[in-house]
């Protein structure tokens, strides 16, 4: 097995090496004077089973393309199989189409990394559980449930108290998944979106009144619902409002949202590297999935059941 990290999250890729014990393999990802990549991999991969990890997070474009051509690299340096590890899948929020003559970007990724030479994809909490079908390669989508469950029950003990609260109608799957396994009480905020990355807050599904509740959603950009959310809820009586959230995108002015909102903490993992800004924040705390993607991929070399991890 070999593992290549590309240069979106070197931290998480080392995190990763470390658990499998196992090296990040040689290799040499730059970039030219007009900004092209360049790609050379510095030990024999020949009949490997390699695996890329590389979340196509901001800039989501160059990322990408160090993916492609890290594949492209693998492929023709005869590595046996070659499964691309997105913690962060960028592009997948356009899953469908919006309006007349509008893109399905997540499924033109899709395609991009499969006609790279990808023979399998290992990706995080996609943002739409169907992506996977945009692929026509075996695809592991790895949910967090668990280790955010983890999370917090070491932080907020048996508190009898707690709600795990779903900041739109749309996520009420995965906020109903923790829930179940930290045995909580469930509430959905529904919300009316008038642009993009604008959100008003309509309503209140549930009765959070004396509860601790949980904000619980796969991706934070702006940070404007997961705020909007939290003010709501403590205005309709919350004792506390917290936030989990898989993918940590926080572009713009989100640090500051939070920072100045009424949540105690935002939690999110490190499937994409956090800025300075977003580490000096107080409010803003990470934890590592580094466990969970290497355990996946130990499972998938040694041809294992990736399931398992979920039970």
């Amino acid at each position: 097995m070999k593992l290549l990290a590309g240069n979106s999250n070197r931290t998480l890729a080392q995190a990763i090496a470390e658990y499998l014990d196992t090296p990040l393999t040689k290799a040499q990802v730059r970039r030219f004077a007009d900004n092209e990549v360049f790609v050379t991999i510095d030990e024999n991969v020949r009949g490997e089973d390699v695996f890329v990890i590389q979340s196509t997070s901001y800039p989501a474009n160059d990322n990408l393309m160090e993916l492609l051509i890290c594949i492209d690299a693998l492929k023709r340096a005869s590595g046996r199989r070659i499964t691309a590890v997105l913690p962060y899948f960028g592009y997948a929020r356009q899953d469908r189409k919006t309006g007349g003559r509008t893109p399905i970007s997540a499924k033109l990724v899709a395609n991009l990394i499969t006609r790279a030479g990808a023979d399998r994809v290992l990706t995080m909490d996609l943002h739409a559980g169907q992506i996977q079908g945009f692929f026509d390669i075996p695809t592991d989508n790895l949910l967090p449930a668990l280790l955010l469950a983890q999370d917090i029950r070491e932080t907020y003990g048996r508190k009898k108290d707690l709600m795990v609260v779903s900041p739109d109608v749309g996520g009420v799957v995965r906020a109903r998944a923790l829930a179940k396994r930290i045995d909580a009480d469930l509430a959905i905020v529904d919300k009316r979106r008038s642009g993009p990355g604008e959100s008003e807050v309509m309503n209140i599904i549930g009765d959070v009144s004396g509860r601790a509740c949980i904000l619980y959603d796969d991706i934070v950009d702006s940070a404007g619902t997961l705020c909007n959310a939290a003010k709501a809820l403590m205005d309709a009586g919350a004792t506390q409002v917290s936030a989990y959230v898989t993918h940590g995108v926080m572009s713009g002015a989100a640090s500051e949202r939070v920072a100045n909102s009424v949540m105690t903490e935002l939690v999110v993992t490190d499937s994409i590297e956090a800025s300075d800004v977003v580490k000096a924040c107080a409010k803003v705390r990470i934890v590592s999935c580094a466990p969970l993607i290497g355990e996946a991929i130990r499972r998938i070399a040694n041809e294992e059941s990736v399931s398992k991890l979920f039970d």
